[in-house]
């Protein structure tokens, strides 16, 4: 018999935030998290590692989420990116979507929705 060890899915999360960082690892434990707190953190941990899934804040001190995505996507066409923004503006969301994205959540965030 073989057995089959499943891995953990590998999410990159970007927030400047760190108490947001302690709610996501609760909300998904069952996941390998890297963090990065802003641009420039993210951009070189993208390059460097392989992810399942970036989750991009939309609002970075150096630089904007959708400008992340733009940027990943010039290496990475295929991994899935979240971004997730306190603003709700249908712009936001319509941009974050041509920008490469396959969602857009809003802050504060559900712990289903996250999940």
């Amino acid at each position: 018999m073989v057995k089959f060890h499943r891995q953990k899915m590998r999410i990159l999360f970007v927030e400047d935030h760190e108490d947001s960082w302690e709610i996501v690892e609760l909300t998904l434990a069952e996941c390998k998290l890297t963090f990065a707190r802003n641009f420039d953190d993210e951009l070189r941990l993208a390059r460097q590692g392989y992810f399942d899934l970036y989750i991009l804040d939309n609002w970075l001190p150096d630089g904007s989420g959708i400008g992340l995505c733009r940027a990943i996507r010039e290496f990475d066409p295929y991994t899935p990116i979240l971004l997730y923004s306190a603003a709700t503006y249908e712009r936001d969301v319509r941009e974050a979507l041509r920008s490469g994205a396959q969602g857009y959540l809003v802050k504060p965030v559900k712990f289903d929705d996250l999940e």
